[in-house]
């Protein structure tokens, strides 16, 4: 597929190419953010002390008073990397800490959360924060490794490196930064990033928060709703009359529409994203939730790794994984991770900048996520336990999955794809004409108008498809497919009825 400039496309020939995002083509506003409490004063501290847990791995426990492995080293060094104490009151002692909720089966296992002692002092021996501690902005460095190696493990033995990794509240707000960092520009110059329509409301409300410019790129409803690479060219090529297009955003599986993409799809929009110079965002925070047979999660990581030269070293990505999904649920602790490839050293620097205004994410968030990516292991005594109860939460949601396609497929004027993975589905529904003009003159979307009398008269709360976006002249709306399987199925007949019924109402 051709660049946009005769220069760009001989770069992409001679297989080479600048990085999208620069010191000099990233927000210039990031630049200009100074946090003096997590300042290079502080990132010094913090490396000093990563470098003395090189030469004392093994730190004894400390007793009450004492605050860690800076103090086995030479005095000059120990009452520096703790003087200033970033805060952390749990860390110097001055509180009791509890023991952390869902810590438990660590403890029992030898898992590093078992670190977290049930005072403040325990932890910090052994370079954890204490539950109600600040830590590392980029999050625990313990916690930062276990993630690198559990991508590793998922990616077929590919490398991950820890500094790479930036632990988040939630996926959400790492992917906040990440478009924090590409938006720059104005007028024209304004930048653009590509999102799938339908999309999760995330990203058109950060885009509108900080003034970039929304590129919509159309699923394809009639093929369950695929990802179409001329799709992405025709998107592309319209903005760049008013914008300019710097990254692509992915959401596999889809939410809402819970579709799986292939391997070569993934590999055709990594090729596009190479020769069009775009910076890759993707959102995977659901990869274990796949139920349709035949589908599979491939994380773009992986496929671009195996892809080679000049791809692997060379096409920027940033992915996210989440707590809040999945088999686990634990929406609550706002739990997540970044890991960014071949991002530029110095953006990377601005964006731990950027991270450390926020002081960090949730210490008791990093450690429910250092239990997600450090299961069981087949030697552990519950392994066995814990695998049965994550098959029979996945087998479920796939039978639930199936359930919702087959009901709503059975009711006239209601159409549905297969849901492949994630949690929700996306009804298309037809509505009668004097419905539409109804809503109107009632100043709502029609198929608002339609979930608000679902609500009102059924009690069964959906959220209209045009809060996602869907093609002019459509309507969906997105519904869970969380709730137990016979009351699902109650749910699913009632809200056909209703349909019937609306549609009688106003034909």
């Amino acid at each position: 597929m051709a660049s946009s400039t005769g220069d760009q496309s001989q770069m992409v020939k001679n297989g080479l190419r600048t990085k999208v995002l620069t010191l000099d083509s990233m927000n210039p506003r990031v630049q200009r953010v100074e946090y003096a409490v997590r300042g290079p004063i502080v990132q010094r501290a913090l490396e000093l002390e990563q470098e003395l847990r090189q030469v004392w791995p093994r730190a004894p426990r400390c007793p009450p008073g004492h605050t860690g492995v800076a103090e086995l080293a030479p005095a000059p060094l120990a009452h520096a990397t703790r003087a200033e104490g970033l805060g952390r009151a749990q860390s110097a002692c001055l509180l009791p800490s509890p023991p952390l909720p869902g810590c438990e089966e660590a403890f029992h296992r030898g898992h590093p959360c078992q670190h977290w002692g049930r005072t403040g002092y325990g932890a910090e021996a052994h370079h954890l924060p204490a539950p109600g501690a600040y830590s590392a902005s980029s999050g625990i460095q313990l916690i930062r490794e276990d993630v690198a190696r559990y991508i590793e493990r998922r990616d077929g033995g590919i490398p991950a490196d820890p500094n790479n990794v930036f632990l988040s509240t939630g996926a959400s707000d790492a992917i906040v930064t990440v478009l924090k960092l590409l938006v720059a520009g104005e007028g024209y110059t304004r930048t653009g990033v590509l999102i799938p329509i339908p999309q999760y409301p995330l990203y058109s409300a950060t885009l509108a928060e900080l003034g970039a410019v929304q590129v919509d790129y159309y699923l394809d409803e009639e093929r369950a709703w695929a990802l179409d690479v001329a799709e992405l060219h025709r998107a592309l090529c319209q903005a760049r009359d008013h914008c300019r297009p710097r990254a692509l955003c992915v959401i596999n599986p889809g939410n809402p529409t819970g579709q799986v993409q292939t391997r070569e799809c993934i590999e055709a929009v990594i090729r596009f994203a190479f020769e069009e110079r775009l910076f890759l965002l993707a959102d995977e925070v659901y990869q274990d939730n796949v139920y349709a047979a035949g589908s599979q999660f491939h994380s773009f990581k992986k496929v671009l790794m195996e892809m080679g030269p000049p791809y692997a070293g060379q096409q920027e990505l940033a992915s996210f994984h989440s707590t809040s999904k999945g088999y686990m649920g634990e929406c609550g602790f706002r739990g997540g991770y970044v890991e960014v490839v071949n991002m530029d050293a110095a953006v990377q620097q601005q964006m731990l900048k950027l991270m450390s205004v926020r002081l960090c994410p949730p210490v008791p968030g990093q450690a429910l996520l250092d239990l997600v990516v450090s299961p069981p292991a087949p030697t552990d005594p519950s392994f066995a336990q814990f695998q049965a109860e994550k098959q029979a939460v996945l087998a479920e949601l796939a039978a639930k999955a199936k359930l919702t396609e087959q009901v709503f497929n059975e009711a006239p004027g209601i159409s549905c794809n297969p849901v492949q993975g994630a949690m929700y589905s996306f009804p298309r529904v037809q509505l009668p004409l004097r419905a539409v003009e109804r809503a109107q003159e009632l100043g709502l979307a029609p198929d608002m108008f339609f979930c608000l009398r679902l609500l009102e008269e059924t009690g069964i709360c959906v959220v209209p498809g045009s809060g996602f976006g869907q093609r002019e002249g459509t309507y969906h709306f997105r519904m869970t497919i969380l709730p137990p399987l016979e009351k699902l199925r109650l749910l699913l007949e009632k809200l056909s009825r209703f349909h019937a019924k609306f549609t009688l109402e106003y034909s």
